[in-house]
């Protein structure tokens, strides 16, 4: 390094170092930000989803079925959905409630009954629905009205009166108490089933958060 070329060097960093040391503090406004959580994909949202569904509270609490699992598949055909449900590691030969809930979890929240879904003799089953299953998917009762009271005291004789609230989650129930209990599951009595009298639920989709069920992901 030439003499002139040091020297040159010299003032420029003195030079460096009193502006640095006068200039005026950089107000937060201009600090580099802090890394912004990743959007959502867009790749979230689909015309078909397919998810897994987990043992309910209740049925690991108890520590049965340990084995159980449920996966369901839907696709968008426009002006209705497609869903298919698999389901393993249950009692054989046990018919079971399937449900479109609200909350995944207790209390449920509002919840409609789409069918049964009946095990073979290896504890597996499967079953098909057809129906709306996807952003959209909805309970609305505009004012309170008369109900029907099918199963006597049951049944409310009036529904309450909401605004839309979306059912996001899927929920799956014992047909019968006695058979929560015979596969070592609590035996207390729940109104999923037709009749209202449907054992403890065994598989849910609470590994969904509760505002954003997997329904929610599927594009009408």
């Amino acid at each position: 390094m030439t003499h002139a070329t040091h020297g040159f060097s010299a003032f420029a960093s003195a030079a460096l170092t009193c502006l640095l040391n006068h200039a005026p503090a950089v107000h937060a406004q201009y600090a580099e930000p802090e890394a912004a959580p990743a959007p959502v994909a867009e790749s979230t949202y689909s015309n078909e989803i397919s998810f897994e569904l987990g043992r309910s509270g209740a049925v690991v609490n108890a520590g049965c079925l340990a084995y159980a699992t449920g996966k369901v598949h839907v696709v968008s055909q426009g002006p209705v959905e497609v869903m298919d449900v698999d389901l393993s590691g249950l009692p054989p030969d046990t018919e079971l409630d399937f449900f479109v809930t609200q909350l995944a979890n207790p209390p449920f929240g509002l919840s409609w009954y789409q069918g049964d879904i009946e095990t073979d003799s290896y504890g597996e089953g499967h079953a098909q629905f057809i129906g709306r299953f996807n952003q959209e998917t909805f309970i609305v009762a505009p004012g309170a009205g008369a109900a029907p009271q099918a199963h006597g005291e049951l049944d409310a004789a009036q529904n309450p009166a909401t605004l839309p609230v979306h059912t996001f989650h899927i929920g799956i129930w014992f047909n019968s108490p006695d058979d929560a209990a015979a596969a070592g599951c609590p035996d207390f009595t729940t109104p999923f089933n037709g009749e209202h009298h449907a054992g403890v639920q065994v598989l849910n989709s609470a590994s969904f958060p509760e505002l954003a069920g997997p329904l929610s992901q599927l594009l009408p």
